[in-house]
Parts: C-alpha cells; structure tokens; sequence
C-alpha cells in the first residue's frame, strides 16, 4: 500500500524524448518491464496479411538502431522520411525483407549488402542523394518494383539487367542523359517512368520491351522518337510531351492501344501536344489521334 507504485507511460511521454536518446534507440532504455532493446522494437511490429510489418517512418532518424537488425523476421520495413544518411552492413541480416521503404532521406549510397536481400519485391529509395546504384542490387532478382525517382543517378549498372522479374521501374527526375542499357533487357517491364532527365534520344532497342503498357519520358529533350517504338503494341500509355518533338514516326499508327490525345498525366493515351511540332503534324493533331492516324497510314 504504501509503495510506489509503477505505471505505464504515454504515448506522448514516449515521443518527448530528446534527439540524443532517440539516436541510440528508436524507444526508451528506461521502461520498466521490457527485456532487450530487440524486444522492445519486435513489440512495434505487425502482422498484416501474414506478414511482419515494421514501420519507424517520421521518427526524426539519422542513423538506424543497431537492435534493428536482429529482427529477422521483418518481411515490410518502412524507413522513410528519417535523416539517415547511409545504412549499415547489417541490413543483410533482414534476409526476410520482401519491401523495403527507404525513400524520404539523405542516403547518397546504398549499401553493396543490399544484394543479400534474394527475396525483396519491392525497393522505395527515392527522394535521396543517390548518385549511383552498387552493382550488388542486380542480385536482388525477386525484385518486382524498383524506384529511384528524384536522386542524382546518371547510369544504372550492367548487372541490373540480371532482374526477369521487374515490372515496374522509376527513374524520374535524375540526371540521366541515355536509357541505361540494362533497361532493355528487362523484359517484363510493363511501366518505365523516364520523365524529367536528361534525354535527348531514345535507342532502337526499346522494342524488346514487348509487354510495356506505360512509357512516360516528359520534360526531357527528345528530338525523335525511334520507329521501332511503334512495334511495341502493348503500350496503352505514351508520354512525350515537353520535348523537342518536331515530327513523329510514321508507323506511329500502329500504336493501336493508345486510342486517343490525352492531357491528364493519368490517362491512358498519347500525351504529345507540348511539342514543336511542324506542319502539318501540328494541324492534323487538332482532330484528335484518329486524324493523325488516317493521315499517317500508307494509302
């Protein structure tokens, strides 16, 4: 009766830890009743449609818990919006991961460890500082989505070409000035977001992606696009627009799926009219992509 007594902690006194504490530990040392640091954060996961779900998003990280990778069980880990600036080594010890969040930091590298993880289908990492991508990462061949959007990348490495599995792949906003020749030989790509770097060609060899449904390479600096494009019969979706299109090919007709001119960045079609285009391509356009069409078809 007349001893302390203990009591649990809020919610809000859990989140008033200062930057310092939080450093060291993703939770409080001091809690009474708890056992290992692991402990404490295994307590923090999830189970969602059988899998083990970790989220330590918006935690004001910039370095990750060393307790975190002896949970190896994690299959959905989301790090993002932290400060971290690099990953340990010891990410390969979440051999588990199936989708890892990484996007929302300041990570300028990924690490070559990254290529342990033989079971992650999906990698988020952007919005960082990345310059470059480990070659190890083509090791990750369960890979099903990959985003790199808005980070510093110029060129991807030879062994990504080494992912079958890839349907959907993000490299907007980079600093690419050429479609790394890795990309074409992913064959199961179905969505290849370019838009906002630095291309100004598109090479032949687009054609090999035979089950692309959604090609979006906007705001670059494209002057033609390749005929061989337009062998490319699953595309539902093509976005060209601010570019330096003066003209296009003629066997553009046979992109039979893109059924219409489109505006919204969401809808399916051709997405063309920001362009330079000449005559009599820019007055043929104005009656829609049938018109355009029936001019370019062989009489």
């Amino acid at each position: 009766m007349g001893g302390k007594q203990s009591r649990s902690f809020s919610s809000k006194e859990l989140n008033d830890v200062n930057m310092s504490q939080r450093r060291k530990s993703v939770f409080r040392d001091d809690l009474p009743g708890l056992s290992s640091a692991a402990e404490r954060i295994r307590r923090h996961t999830t189970v969602h449609f059988g899998y083990s779900i970790l989220s330590l998003a918006m935690r004001g990280l910039d370095e990750t818990p060393a307790e975190l990778w002896e949970l190896k069980e994690l299959q959905k880990l989301n790090l993002s919006m932290n400060c971290l600036g690099s990953l340990p080594p010891a990410l390969a010890a979440l051999e588990n991961l199936v989708i890892l969040n990484l996007c929302s930091n300041n990570l300028t590298s990924l690490p070559p460890e990254i290529g342990l993880l033989k079971k992650l289908r999906v990698l988020f990492a952007c919005r960082n500082r990345l310059s470059e991508v480990p070659e190890e990462l083509g090791s990750c061949t369960c890979l099903e989505v990959l985003s790199l959007a808005n980070n510093q990348i110029a060129c991807l490495p030879d062994s990504l070409a080494a992912m079958d599995n890839l349907t959907k792949l993000n490299l907007s906003h980079n600093r690419i000035a050429h479609i790394p020749t890795c990309v074409y030989s992913m064959k199961g790509l179905v969505f290849l977001h370019l838009a906002c770097n630095r291309l100004e060609t598109i090479a032949d060899q687009i054609q090999d992606l035979v089950n692309l449904k959604i090609l979006i390479v906007e705001g670059n600096s494209i002057h033609t696009l390749p005929k061989t494009l337009c062998f490319i019969e699953s595309l539902e979706l093509l976005n060209v627009d601010f570019n330096d299109l003066q003209s296009v090919p003629g066997e553009l007709y046979q992109l039979s799926r893109l059924g219409r001119l489109a505006c919204h960045p969401l809808d399916k079609g051709l997405h063309i009219i920001h362009n330079p285009l000449l005559k009599p391509i820019q007055e043929v356009l104005q009656g829609g992509l049938s018109a355009l069409y029936n001019y370019l078809k062989p009489t």
